[in-house]
């Protein structure tokens, strides 16, 4: 994964076609890490809780520098962060990428990329009178049971956590879902993948539909090996049918979707893709798309690409997924690009806004543009958003410290 990171970090970034509309927001910093205890490179999506804190991880730092657990609570005098959670980097885990899960009382899940036995575990931390205490619901094995969870989980409506481990398996992912029980929690292994058609290398959280299904991609494999969009539907018998919506072709359909999906209202699909699209950017290896899928009344999915990134200011390489607001406007951050004399020429990011007037064109609007100064850099996953309309996500690159901050766009 570090080794993918760099490898996009040293491609040239093209300018190609023309600059995306430019709607100046405000950008506040909420909180600029130190790298210690309080944490380092904070790449998750943050989640809110009921009384409107933020909570969120951070690959590195902590105690021991294997990432970290954090809050921030709202006061009258800005944002107060804590460190509720420092890894060990031994049964406990290390290096959490995904975002964090919260449930109606509170409890946060979570999942660690090693740590363990090596492969990663899933976590739990419970609110207190006297603090946070973790738990380790599962520690990853490698082998057929899956091994280093990249993205989040996600609970259903008894509280059965679901996700996906990046390696593992064949070797090339697991989704699992994990059950409480009297005497713990209980992994089964719902879809082993086998790197072919059905995909490889499940990066990404899931998503639930109203009828129960589940929804992913993967980074890989497909008949095109650039990534695939995949249906899980329960079975009277307890098992999981896996069916493959969508194979990325690798061209104007975008290639890699390295996010989840976001489902709408109707039902449809959206997400990125961190390469293809136009394949004259990005040193051929195209600056990503934002894609949505539509079904049909006979069970079929149709693709269409509701935005090219060029590379310039309208961003490159989206890894963040999408958040979609009331009226279906898209919400998302690409990693690169914006202004390219930042960032070792590379841009350090913008977020961006999608919205369709009706029967138009998808239409973008650059939110903001880091400069990779105080403000931080990199945006890696996408924003959320308050009841009013705000903006809050993470960038885990500079900031004062260099080492990441917690932001809110307002507009």
């Amino acid at each position: 994964m570090k080794k993918l990171l760099a490898v996009f970090a040293l491609a040239a970034i093209a300018t190609v076609g023309p600059v995306a509309s430019v709607f100046a927001q405000t950008e506040s910093v909420l909180y600029t890490f130190t790298g210690g205890v309080d944490g380092y490179g904070p790449y998750g999506s943050l989640v809110f809780d009921a009384a409107g804190n933020l909570y969120g991880t951070t690959v590195r730092g902590g105690t021991y520098d294997a990432g970290a657990v954090f809050q921030l609570m709202p006061s009258a005098s800005g944002w107060i962060e804590t460190p509720i959670y420092s890894f060990a980097n031994n049964s406990d885990g290390a290096n959490p990428w995904g975002a964090l899960a919260i449930d109606a009382a509170g409890n946060l899940y979570g999942t660690a990329y090693f740590g363990g036995h090596g492969y990663g575990t899933v976590f739990q931390l419970s609110p207190s009178s006297i603090g946070w205490k973790f738990s380790v619901l599962h520690e990853f094995k490698g082998s057929f049971d899956g091994g280093n969870p990249h993205g989040g989980v996600i609970l259903d409506s008894a509280g059965n956590l679901y996700g996906t481990t990046y390696f593992g398996g064949r070797g090339y992912g697991v989704v699992f879902e994990l059950s409480p029980t009297s005497t713990g929690w209980k992994e089964s292994v719902l879809h082993i993948f086998s790197g072919l058609n059905d995909g490889a290398y499940p990066a990404a959280a899931l998503s639930f539909d109203a009828a129960g299904n589940l929804y992913g991609t993967t980074s890989s494999g497909g008949s095109s090996h650039n990534g695939v969009a995949f249906r899980m539907a329960p079975t009277s018998g307890g098992k999981w049918n896996l069916a493959v919506i969508h194979s990325f072709s690798g061209g104007k359909d975008g290639a890699a979707p390295w996010a989840g999906l976001t489902l709408d209202l109707m039902g449809n699909l959206y997400g990125t893709t961190l390469n293809g699209g136009n394949l004259n950017t990005c040193s051929g290896f195209g600056c990503g798309t934002v894609f949505k899928l539509r079904p049909n009344s006979q069970g079929f999915w149709t693709e269409s690409v509701i935005h090219t990134f060029m590379g310039n200011t309208d961003g490159a390489y989206p890894y963040a997924g999408v958040t979609l607001d009331a009226s279906g406007n898209v919400f998302g951050a690409t990693y690169f690009s914006g202004v390219l004399t930042d960032c070792a020429g590379s841009g350090c990011g913008n977020v961006f806004k999608l919205s369709q007037p009706a029967g138009g064109k998808w239409k973008e609007t650059v939110l903001y543009e880091f400069t990779g100064g105080s403000d931080g850099g990199n945006p890696y996953s996408a924003p959320i958003l308050d009841t009013s309309g705000n903006l809050f996500g993470v960038a885990p690159q500079n900031g004062a410290n260099l080492a990441g901050v917690v932001y809110e766009i307002t507009p």
